[in-house]
């Protein structure tokens, strides 16, 4: 942490606000994705779709809000959409 420069200091307090928040933002996908897979164990096609939904709406989200980069989106809901649609 930088000690004699305020504006050094101001960016620091920023930067790690920043890095909370899109630590909480990916573990959050990563819950909605666990949800889904398990939704595709149970092969539950309501939950499924639900869960999917969810799961795509909050990717789009956080690529959005440049949290992760709109290619590692677009990948994650291609491969999502793609597991789901073979057990539909």
């Amino acid at each position: 942490m930088p000690k004699k420069n305020r504006s050094a200091i101001k960016r620091a307090g920023q930067a790690e606000k920043k890095r909370l928040r899109n630590a909480h933002i990916k573990s959050t996908m990563k819950t909605y994705i666990k949800k889904l897979t398990v939704a595709m164990e149970k092969k539950n096609k309501e939950e499924l779709n639900d869960a999917f939904k969810k799961a795509v709406a909050f990717i789009s989200k956080a690529s959005s809000k440049g949290v992760i980069h709109k290619n590692n989106a677009a990948r994650k809901i291609s491969r999502l959409s793609k597991r789901v649609h073979t057990l539909s």
